[in-house]
């Protein structure tokens, strides 16, 4: 984590915001995203750890939102970035009306392996989205960890016809993607490491274990944007950028990443802002012809004082900001 010496408390409340916002289908789980925005010398930057993760990992978010803030952001090497679309673990019915949502998207990454639905289901969706996509789009899966090794094996059979770009994260330990690696190598389907890297204790072990052949990195979740860069050049492996379910503030913060890495190969998970029915500000961070371009959202009081959450909830996300604040405080001495 950085050393870089922490911007004072005082200055990151004077214009903290806590904002909640609907989702047109839930994700994760969830069916309302909370964030705190706030604003720094170099403009509006975004903390919005999930609420279950414990402080030590949410701290790392907070540096990731400092930084970001109150660090000028690396020099841009290209000038827009291509998005995918995301398709949460919708009905197979419901596929075209969240693909509709995204404009000119050639790629979409499909959530399978959720709690409480079969393989059956996740077999409807992906054949649903190549439906919709066409033989030249992209289709990619993400199983948020959820398989053991002989889920994912008989998952990836499953769902292989569909001609998948790769498999984000289908098992949780590093061992088991090594395994799954060797298991699946015939089809010349890749896997994708992200909770294994922004998870991870030492986000470079995927690499050096040869578990992965792509990292998904995410800005805030790994200490901001000039740890990322850092950790792809370490790691040595092509990457791509992608959202945690981000306002369209904590979507600039990534898209300034993948504007900056060297090399890009992979379309970016940085559309989810479509996935809201209200944001942040009034025209949204979205892709429009499959691109979104290097724009930083600056919100009005109007635009904060629409998407506010309630009054519970801001004094329970601005004392977890506290503790956070205070864990960095500690660990930059």
């Amino acid at each position: 984590m950085s050393t870089t010496p922490l911007p004072p408390l005082a200055d990151v409340l004077a214009t903290a915001r806590v904002v909640a916002l609907p989702l047109a289908a839930p994700f994760r789980g969830i069916r309302t995203r909370e964030a705190v925005v706030f604003e720094g010398p170099q403009g509006w930057t975004e903390f919005s750890p999930f609420t279950e993760y414990a402080d030590v990992e949410a701290a790392t978010w907070l540096a990731g939102a400092l930084d970001f803030g109150w660090e000028p952001a690396p020099p841009a090497r290209r000038d827009a970035i291509p998005v995918n679309a995301t398709v949460p673990a919708v009905a197979a019915s419901d596929v075209p009306r969240i693909l509709a949502r995204y404009d000119g998207c050639r790629t979409a990454k499909v959530k399978v392996a959720e709690a409480g639905q079969t393989l059956a289901d996740d077999v409807a969706r992906v054949r649903a989205v190549r439906e919709a996509m066409g033989p030249e789009g992209r289709v990619r899966i993400d199983a948020n960890a959820a398989w053991n090794v002989d889920e994912a094996e008989r998952a990836v059979h499953a769902l292989c016809e569909f001609d998948l770009e790769y498999v984000e994260q289908p098992c949780a330990e590093i061992d088991e993607l090594v395994q799954l690696r060797e298991r699946i190598a015939y089809l010349d389907i890749l896997i994708a490491a992200d909770e294994s890297v922004r998870k991870a204790a030492d986000p470079l072990l995927v690499a050096r274990a040869g578990a992965a052949d792509l990292l998904v990195i995410k800005a805030q979740p790994l200490g901001g944007v000039h740890a990322a860069i850092d950790i792809v050049g370490r790691a040595g492996l092509p990457a791509v950028v992608s959202s945690a379910l981000d306002t369209s503030i904590g979507l600039s913060m990534g898209v300034a990443l993948a504007a900056a890495l060297p090399q890009l190969d992979f379309d970016c998970g940085l559309g989810t802002a479509s996935l809201f029915i209200e944001d942040v500000v009034a025209s949204p961070l979205v892709a429009r012809g499959g691109l979104m371009s290097l724009e930083r959202p600056r919100p009005s009081s109007a635009d904060l004082d629409r998407v506010a959450a309630d009054d519970e909830r801001r004094d329970w996300w601005l004392a977890r900001l506290r503790r956070c604040y205070d864990l960095l405080e500690v660990t930059r001495g």
